[in-house]
């Protein structure tokens, strides 16, 4: 039997893609894409949408029942940079919207959910290089705090309630296929559409700023393996450390200029750097390669000639 899907927050940078790989995999009837607003995008066009706001619990209750959904993927937050213009938002948003999926499973409407966090949960006090999967936790920004305790609230809800409840935390990610989303890790995503238009792109992190980053073909299979991994296999009900690789902005505009030889990158760090500034530099994800068998294909060359040859 095939899971019957709703993806919330599917016209994100994540969601975009997501939608389409799933709809391959299981067919597009089912997999139901949702976000706020209905927009004239491939994820719109190409299958079943609705319109949903991920705060109001009926109308996700709606859509449930009426498409008889087994499995949930929320995708719908706001993302770090965003978050901190809009505390009081990002907070309700980020939290409201697991606590309506999560009591949903509570009350066995559907049967296992996807929820993603993020480095953010870690903050300048978390050891920065290979950060172990147990660690000291402070984060100091609105939209890691939110990450934190939604990581506590599904691990509560495993544990006292029976939810199957899946979670990864995401390093930066890449993608060709939609802009940037507001993420302090988006420079990386930015640099390769203003290597390609303008030649040259002013970075608003300082040149040294290491930090894990993901292609998002790799986060795509990372997403959907751990939903189909075996519930026996899953050990952590937080949230898994993912990792792929690590580079500073001097790295990967270094990878560029053996594509682009006159491309040129300039610094004006802004108040990204503080928020940069307290993740980690590199990730120890030993947990999720052993548990249920998460391995990453793309490196800082492969991944930087694949973004270019797309985008061109």
């Amino acid at each position: 039997m095939n899971p019957k899907i709703l993806i919330i927050g599917a016209c994100g940078q994540i969601g975009t893609e997501l939608t389409q790989k799933l709809r391959k995999i299981y067919g597009t009837e089912n997999v139901i894409a949702s976000d706020i607003r209905k927009l004239n995008t491939d994820v719109v066009n190409s299958g079943p949408f609705e319109v949903v706001n991920a705060l109001d619990f009926n109308q996700i209750e709606h859509l449930v029942e009426v498409h008889k959904i087994t499995d949930v993927y929320l995708m719908a937050a706001l993302l770090s940079a965003t978050a901190e213009k809009n505390p009081a938002f990002a907070w309700d948003l980020n939290m409201n919207s697991l606590f309506h999926v999560l009591n949903l499973a509570k009350a066995k409407k559907i049967q296992k959910i996807f929820w993603p966090s993020s480095i953010a949960v870690f903050g300048p006090t978390t050891p920065k290089e290979n950060t172990p999967q147990y660690t000291v936790m402070e984060p100091s920004t609105v939209y890691g705090i939110s990450k934190q305790a939604g990581e506590r609230w599904c691990e509560y809800y495993h544990n006292i309630y029976g939810v199957d409840v899946r979670s990864i935390r995401y390093p930066g990610l890449i993608s060709w296929s939609t802009p940037p989303g507001g993420g302090t890790t988006d420079y990386a995503v930015d640099i390769f559409y203003k290597a390609i238009a303008d030649k040259k792109y002013e970075c608003f992190l300082s040149s040294e700023t290491k930090m894990p980053m993901m292609y998002m073909d790799d986060a795509i299979d990372a997403t959907i393996n751990i939903m189909k991994a075996p519930a026996e296999e899953i050990k952590i009900h937080s949230s898994y450390n993912l990792a792929a690789m690590s580079f500073t902005p001097t790295e990967i505009a270094a990878e560029i200029k053996k594509h682009i030889p006159e491309f040129e990158i300039t610094y004006n760090p802004d108040f990204r750097q503080k928020i940069a500034d307290s993740w980690p530099a590199s990730i120890d994800d030993a947990e999720a390669r052993k548990d249920w068998g998460w391995n990453h294909k793309f490196d800082l060359e492969t991944m930087t000639k694949d973004m270019l040859e797309h985008l061109a």
